[in-house]
């Protein structure tokens, strides 16, 4: 008899969250595991298939060996590149601060 693997799928939105706690086998993959667990059904509009993926903040190869008590998380897409949003601030000529916005 295997032992299985307990773990946590976490995803946010910036209105709710859910973390769910599966049992996968043995050597079953990041991706798998997401595509086992039930996070689908609290947000089809993740794309299970290419959403990025990590485990505790850190993004894993795809062959990344899954452990009891791992999180592994799911990534929405950013809304705006911060780098784009830098150039476009030192264009107009605005300076920041820690926590943004424009300095006198």
């Amino acid at each position: 008899m295997s032992h299985k693997t307990l773990i946590e799928i976490a995803y946010a939105t910036p209105g709710r969250q859910k973390i769910i706690e599966c049992e996968i086998e043995p050597g079953t993959s990041p991706r798998d595991a997401v595509r086992q667990s039930e996070i689908k059904q609290h947000f089809p509009e993740i794309d299970l298939e290419s959403c990025d993926i990590g485990v505790f903040g850190k993004s894993v190869r795809p062959d990344y060996d899954l452990v009891d008590g791992d999180r592994i998380e799911i990534y929405r897409p950013l809304v705006a590149d911060p780098k784009e949003i830098r150039r476009q601030r030192a264009a107009q000529g605005l300076k920041t601060k820690k926590g943004g916005g424009a300095v006198d």
